[in-house]
């Protein structure tokens, strides 16, 4: 994988330092602030839930789980995805492009034809006349859209609008929580990511007061860090139950105490739920477990799942650093403690915890993950072979790359070069 590929990966979820992990009880730990409100009491009526976007990770297990505890749900998107990844539960579709400034059909396919059959795009004017009682925005990147879309539908009783643990301002102190300062932009009015994506903590803080400014009081603002779990389109997390399945030596980076953060999408769905049913306003850092993991248990539980058939190397960050694979993009998920990293992967959740968020252990989130693994790799193989053949019909260029390997971590020739190496190097 290309070091821009790397960059982009990490730098579209975490931007800059993290929280900073210390020996003992930090300062901070003890001075935190009270948790955000506790959830009212559960609700017994359905709610009308529209979800903006809600066809790519999150949306998905946000709209079976709406629908499971028997809520209404409405979707809103461009139908690109759809055609790759359709929803197993029935809701109601409405299509177009959330950007007012673009027709309604911005998007279509490679024969000038939209990429959704069904799809009868007609543009966010459609949400006009209409109420809800939730939103939540989780396909929000531009102020201006968030804007458009929040104050037209500001009848809402709460907007749920899905950050980032990225909207932060770098190198934050331990244990930092939601008061912490945000990224800012020198022009907020950019609309592009930028290179390496320098922009998208900036744009994340803006949209949040986008949404914030046309729902005063009634927006909860949710920071995700890494979202992992069955589903996952970047293989991030995902690389290490699935390396680790395949047996041998496995590079282990770093060492077993450094410290994790992370959220399984269901865990985080189910919450978005809770936070709709009970009308809970706030800004939330959703990351967990409630104590930051340490790294050792988790490629530990890895190694469990496998049953046993593969042995962790592990290899100094130092180390790795003077041969080339050091640094917060050489693997995925875990990053060296040290130097602008020496905190990250510690942010306080109080808040997210005291408003219902729970966290599912990390064997089951591991578990999960290899059972869909192989069914995820027949559709991507299954789907690069459809545009292929369709390439070629149109004589254009034919995606490249093996749709069936891992689309983060080093790969396996990189891997055994960097274990020989330390080997030889350690006797």
């Amino acid at each position: 994988m290309s070091n821009l590929r790397r960059t982009l990966s990490r730098r579209d979820v975490l931007r800059g330092a993290l929280a900073g992990a210390v020996l003992g009880v930090p300062l901070a730990a003890c001075m935190r602030p009270q948790p955000g409100p506790a959830p009212r009491a559960p609700v017994a009526s359905k709610k009308k839930i529209l979800i903006l976007g809600g066809t790519g990770f999150l949306g998905p297990k946000t709209v079976a789980s709406a629908v499971a505890r028997g809520h209404e749900v409405t979707i809103f998107n461009r139908g690109r995805r759809e055609k790759l990844l359709p929803l197993e539960v029935k809701v109601e579709h409405l299509y177009g492009n959330r950007d007012p400034d673009l027709p309604a059909d911005d998007e279509r396919g490679p024969d000038g034809k939209l990429l959704h059959p069904d799809a009868q795009p007609r543009g966010l004017g459609q949400l006009a006349g209409r109420r809800w009682d939730v939103v939540i925005d989780n396909s929000g990147f531009y102020p201006r859209m968030v804007g458009a879309s929040a104050k037209l539908l500001d009848k809402a009783e709460l907007y749920i609008y899905i950050s980032s643990i990225s909207a932060y301002a770098d190198d934050q102190p331990p244990g930092s929580d939601e008061t912490a300062p945000l990224a800012t932009l020198a022009d907020p009015k950019v609309e592009t990511m930028g290179k390496d994506f320098e922009n998208y903590g900036g744009l994340k803080a803006l949209c949040e007061r986008a949404a914030s400014e046309a729902l005063p009081g009634r927006t909860a603002i949710v920071r995700p860090g890494y979202i992992v779990g069955p589903g996952d389109p970047t293989d991030r997390f995902t690389y290490w139950p699935v390396r680790i399945a395949r047996g041998g030596d496995v590079l282990a980076p770093g060492a077993p105490d450094d410290p994790l953060q992370w959220i399984d999408v269901r865990d985080l769905a189910d919450w978005l739920v809770t936070l709709a049913e009970h009308g809970t306003a706030g800004t939330f850092n959703a990351i967990g477990p409630p104590s930051p993991a340490r790294w050792g248990d988790v490629l530990g539980a890895c190694v469990d799942a496998s049953g046993g058939a593969a042995k962790l190397v592990w290899v100094p960050a130092a180390w790795l650093e003077q041969n080339g694979m050091g640094g917060e993009d050489a693997f995925p998920i875990w990053v060296p403690p040290t130097g602008k990293f020496a905190g990250f992967h510690r942010w306080n959740n109080d808040r997210a915890e005291a408003a219902g968020l729970t966290f599912r252990p990390v064997a089951d989130t591991v578990k999960a993950i290899l059972a869909w693994y192989p069914g995820e790799v027949d559709r991507r193989v299954r789907v690069t072979r459809e545009l292929v053949e369709a390439a070629k019909a149109k004589g254009q260029e034919p995606p490249r790359g093996d749709p069936s390997a891992l689309r983060a971590g080093p790969s396996r020739q990189q891997e055994e070069e960097m274990l020989a190496k330390w080997k030889a190097s350690n006797g």
